[in-house]
């Protein structure tokens, strides 16, 4: 923009001096009649007459300086309308609730970014499910970058699932300053997210609609302390991300998330809830039941059951 602006200006003072331009040659120059700078000849449709710039700068200012008027006037209004509230207010403050429902994700993500920015000493959180978008991952970045900045330390655990995603692994590298933590576990509760020792935030269920716009907000220091607990033992038991995860190994060669998938299908899950606690897809979760199956000679799902209980490989991996 800059270089057809300044082909602009020299095009621009030839139209000065000649009274006008082609059009054709001021399509070189974009700008100016994106500037309205130039406007069509009257007398001829293929030329064009200069205006001068202050002409054009006020049509181009005019709707802006009125669109501001309006905020401001909206904004007056607004605090006009809410002067009544703010003085019944300051004679008795509202209290803090010791929980919040926080219904909508822009009213969620309004309340963890004020829990974020009051934040001044630590962060924890539990991610479960499988690897992260990249646009979650990005939302991260800029979430965490100023915390770090501050001095914030962040914890988080996430599934062992994770440890093949390049993004997460990506993510670890951009902010490897030493105070991000990650650990990982093969299944976790819900999400949560815990700030200092003042504010946490779970998931309520799903909304109205569906969807998983539903949390709350808790500022109850003994809840906020418990959940605290729950997870320092998660992570006492978690595995540290650039770690190797210390499963013992089978003599048939059948792997750690193979194990886990064993216990589950043991204990009935099917497999939409087995992928699901595992942080994994469906296809992937049933891939690993078939080398399971393979691996043990296992012709039915029943009879896979039986076998896993038979080959007492749950018992030697406890």
């Amino acid at each position: 923009m800059a270089e057809l602006c300044a082909e602009g200006a020299q095009l621009y003072a030839s139209a000065l001096s000649a009274g006008r331009i082609a059009r054709a040659e001021a399509e070189a120059a974009p700008c100016l009649l994106e500037f309205a700078l130039l406007h069509p000849d009257p007398d001829d449709a293929n030329w064009l007459r200069p205006v001068p710039p202050s002409v054009a700068l006020a049509q181009r200012l005019h709707p802006i300086e009125r669109e501001i008027l309006d905020r401001r006037r909206l904004s007056i209004e607004l605090t006009e309308s809410f002067e009544p509230f703010m003085a019944i207010s300051a004679q008795s403050p509202a209290p803090t609730h010791a929980i919040t429902v926080l219904e909508g994700i822009d009213r969620i993500n309004a309340a963890l970014n004020v829990a974020t920015a009051e934040c001044r000493t630590e962060v924890l959180t539990i991610q479960p499910g499988g690897r992260r978008s990249e646009h979650i991952l990005s939302q991260a970045l800029e979430r965490d970058r100023p915390l770090t900045d501050r001095g914030v330390r962040i914890r988080t655990l996430y599934q062992h699932t994770v440890r093949h995603s390049q993004g997460t692994m990506a993510y670890v590298d951009r902010m490897a300053d030493g105070r991000i933590e990650i650990r990982t576990l093969e299944e976790l509760i819900e999400r949560l997210i815990v700030c200092d020792d003042t504010v946490a935030f779970i998931p309520a269920g799903g909304g109205p609609d569906g969807k998983d716009d539903l949390a709350l907000e808790l500022r109850h220091p003994g809840l906020v302390r418990y959940l605290k607990r729950v997870f320092e033992q998660l992570w006492r038991r978690a595995t540290p991300l650039i770690d190797e995860v210390p499963y013992r190994p089978t003599p048939d060669g059948i792997t750690g998330v193979q194990l886990s998938i064993a216990k589950l299908l043991v204990e009935g899950y099917v497999d939409e809830a087995i992928a699901r606690r595992l942080g994994m897809n469906v296809r992937t979760c049933r891939a690993h039941i078939a080398k399971l199956a393979a691996s043990l000679g296992s012709g039915s799902r029943a009879q896979l059951g039986y076998l896993i209980a038979q080959s007492g490989m749950l018992e030697h991996n406890q």
